[in-house]
């Protein structure tokens, strides 16, 4: 089986390698023309993708000769328009039809829910007047809408771990929101998802990917602090007020994945 990752970034990299090491034959995409020529030093097929939202410079046509398209491109909220990330998607989405690609995945995140002090399920109503990042829930609808492939969507949590220290970017902050629960998933599990979707056959689902325990911010970043040996936050918000979200991964457990890093307090790092 081919697979062709759409961004060889800080998850698509190390995925690609152990796609590679499971028997895929792997390509993949980056934006920039010297990082394509590490990959490839590294025995990666990588191409250079530029969408803009459309294609900017020469298709790379042989990437999307793939019976698996894995789309990974986080939209650039700050930078961009709301729909530029959406029109990404729809030139993807066009590149899947015309190539007859027979199945896709899209990593998306939890950001896609509503901070309503609730608990989170992929069951969960969202609408555009909902939603926690419109961008997100466009591009899934849009990828969703008269679809001849197999979708699953991947909502993964925060992406920490290795180089990652979420303590770190609070780091003697004042009034951090220090009550809410934390939605994090480890690098190692996130690419571990993956190819366990692919050998179960987990088809046409959505999945909220994320450590099942959920320590609050401040107890992740007070400990970092302790193990990292830079300050803490200087100061928390009050809690009254504060809007959070727990996400629930009870649906993808059931699938029986085993995480490496059940609780973010236990996470690894390589500062």
């Amino acid at each position: 089986m081919t697979i062709s990752i759409i961004g060889l970034g800080w998850l698509g990299t190390p995925l690609a390698a152990e796609l590679q090491n499971q028997g895929y034959t792997v390509k993949g995409s980056t934006t920039k023309p010297d990082k394509r020529d590490l990959l490839r030093a590294d025995g990666i097929e990588a191409f250079q993708l530029i969408l803009d939202p459309g294609v900017k410079g020469e298709l790379p046509v042989s990437l999307f000769e793939t019976d698996i398209l894995l789309i990974n491109v986080p939209p650039s909220r700050r930078s961009k328009p709301a729909d530029f990330h959406p029109k990404q998607i729809q030139q993807l989405k066009d590149l899947i039809v015309q190539n007859q690609i027979k199945k896709v995945l899209y990593v998306s995140a939890t950001s896609v829910y509503p901070s309503e002090n609730q608990l989170a399920r992929e069951t969960t109503t969202l609408s555009l007047a909902n939603t926690g990042n419109p961008t997100l829930l466009n591009a899934e609808n849009l990828l969703w809408e008269n679809k001849n492939y197999d979708l699953t969507v991947i909502r993964f949590g925060g992406l920490l771990g290795d180089d990652r220290i979420p303590g770190r970017y609070f780091s003697g902050k004042e009034n951090v929101a220090g009550h809410p629960p934390v939605n994090y998933i480890h690098r190692r599990d996130a690419v571990r998802a993956i190819p366990w979707i692919l050998t179960n056959k987990l088809w046409n689902e959505t999945f909220n990917i994320v450590s099942p325990v959920h320590p609050s911010k401040k107890e992740v970043f007070e400990k970092n602090a302790a193990d990292f040996g830079f300050p803490p936050p200087a100061s928390y918000e009050n809690p009254e007020g504060q809007q959070w979200k727990k996400i629930s991964p009870d649906k993808w457990l059931q699938t029986g994945f085993i995480f490496d890093f059940n609780n973010p307090l236990d996470f690894s790092y390589t500062p």
